[in-house]
Parts: C-alpha cells; structure tokens; sequence
C-alpha cells in the first residue's frame, strides 16, 4: 500500500502527518556536518550521532517555526516536500548524488501540530 501525498487548502497546515526528508553527513576536519536537504537545516557534532541528534533538533524547530507562522503549506509547496497523512511504508525513494565522503539516509519524519520548540 503506497502513502497517500497531501497537501491542499488551509487544512493542510493544521493537520499531522509525514514528510521524507534527506540527511546528509559527511567529516569537516575533526567534526561532523549534519544537513537536511530539503529544508536547508544544517549543524555539526563531534561525532555522528552528535550531528544526528543536533540535526533532529534543528528540523523540529524548522517545523514548529514554519507553524507557528502558518507558513508550512506554502514552505512545503516551494520546496517540493510531499506531505503524507498516513506513515510512508513502501515506495520510499531519494534521489542524490552522492560524494564519496558522505553518508546519507532517508527519514520519514512526523509532523505534529501544536508543538513548539
């Protein structure tokens, strides 16, 4: 069964749901650089899961600021980031071009409604 993508008229801000974001990382001299693609959301750790952790950080606070200011529909428009009412299980797919020094994976990341940072 393949998600169902989203997005259209007001209640498309105010509901929860999914989007697949791309995580990239890759060695800057003694740290870790963190970044998500699709929402420009960058940070750096001393080690990988550091990074990770900052970076899941930093895309919570990307997403509750974009609905705190009931931009999120329009964000999500521009930056071509599919919005899923049910949990993405099959069909996933990213397309990058990797560099050999980067690490990079898919998250299916919830949006919840109501939360700030």
């Amino acid at each position: 069964m393949k998600a169902e993508a989203v997005m259209s008229g007001a209640n498309a801000g105010q509901m929860e749901g999914y989007i697949i974001l791309t995580h990239k990382f890759y060695r800057e001299g003694r740290k870790w650089v963190a970044l998500c693609d699709e929402l420009g959301t960058s940070t750096f750790g001393r080690t990988l899961i550091e990074a990770d952790e900052r970076l899941q950080e930093a895309i919570s606070c990307h997403l509750n600021t974009l609905e705190d200011v009931s931009e999120r529909e329009r964000f999500f428009k521009d930056h071509k980031i599919q919005f899923y009412r049910a949990r993405p299980t099959q069909g996933i797919q990213i397309r990058v071009s990797a560099d050999s020094d980067e690490f990079i994976r898919p998250r299916i990341q919830r949006i919840p409604t109501g939360i700030t940072c």
